[in-house]
């Protein structure tokens, strides 16, 4: 069931991670971690990554109609404005998407910079999805450089999220992160698929696991669908939710 990423070209990569149905909603995750469970290195997960791990982070993005993302991961990993590169944007042309997914922000607080150019210089404008009761100052703010919505009245309701994403055309949902947005995904149970990059190293103790939040009430079953072994040893899984 593993192969050589080194023997597949790029269309073949691709056709790993399509989905059978691009108009019925689904929200993949994308996570690297260690060999002992380690999500980051000085605080960033970017830290871990390999080339093999770019690359299938790069197409997922490509073919995703969305990137969503909890904003304090924005904050924490630096997060530039979401522009792919020019074969992937003429790629996306040549199917009928956008240059570029959109950037969806997760934010109760609305804890945004409005001249934050992952925002200001965004492509195409981003979405902020937050709650009704969210600071009336920050989503004016905001609303100059993003879409800001409402899911929820006093908390975010991520079944919402979903569900309102889908409403505007954006049902391929990739979720970046962090932890915490993942947990409370995996709590909503709405995890539909998990790529994960496994790398060759070791971390040591201190660092947190890809997920985090309360605890969860039941285990969910995945079944693998492929396994991508890169040449510096970095194993490129993907999983999904099982029938």
């Amino acid at each position: 069931m593993i192969r050589q990423l080194s023997d597949l070209t790029d269309d073949e990569v691709i056709a790993t991670y399509q989905v059978d149905d691009r108009s019925k909603p689904h929200l993949r995750s994308n996570f690297v971690s260690t060999v002992d469970g380690a999500v980051e290195i000085d605080g960033q997960s970017k830290s871990l990554s390999t080339k093999a791990d770019q690359e299938v982070f790069g197409k997922l993005r490509m073919l995703s109609d969305v990137v969503l993302v909890g904003a304090g991961t924005v904050r924490a990993e630096g997060y530039k404005p979401l522009r792919l590169g020019a074969e992937r944007r003429k790629w996306r042309q040549a199917h009928g998407l956008p240059e570029n997914p959109t950037l969806a922000v997760v934010s109760a607080r609305l804890d945004l910079d409005p001249v934050d150019p992952v925002l200001a210089e965004a492509p195409i404008r981003p979405i902020v999805l937050t709650h009704a009761a969210a600071a009336p100052d920050r989503r004016e703010a905001l609303s100059e450089v993003a879409d800001v919505l409402d899911c929820g009245e006093s908390e975010v309701d991520l079944a919402a999220v979903i569900a309102t994403l889908a409403e505007r055309g954006l049902p391929q949902i990739l979720c970046e992160g962090g932890p915490h947005l993942l947990g409370a995904l995996t709590a909503a149970d709405l995890v539909d698929e998990m790529c994960f990059s496994l790398v060759p190293l070791l971390a040591g103790p201190g660092s947190g696991r890809i997920t985090a939040g309360p605890d969860s009430t039941a285990a969910r079953k995945l079944v693998l669908r492929s396994a991508l072994l890169a040449d510096d040893g970095t194993l490129l899984m993907r999983y999904l939710r099982a029938a």
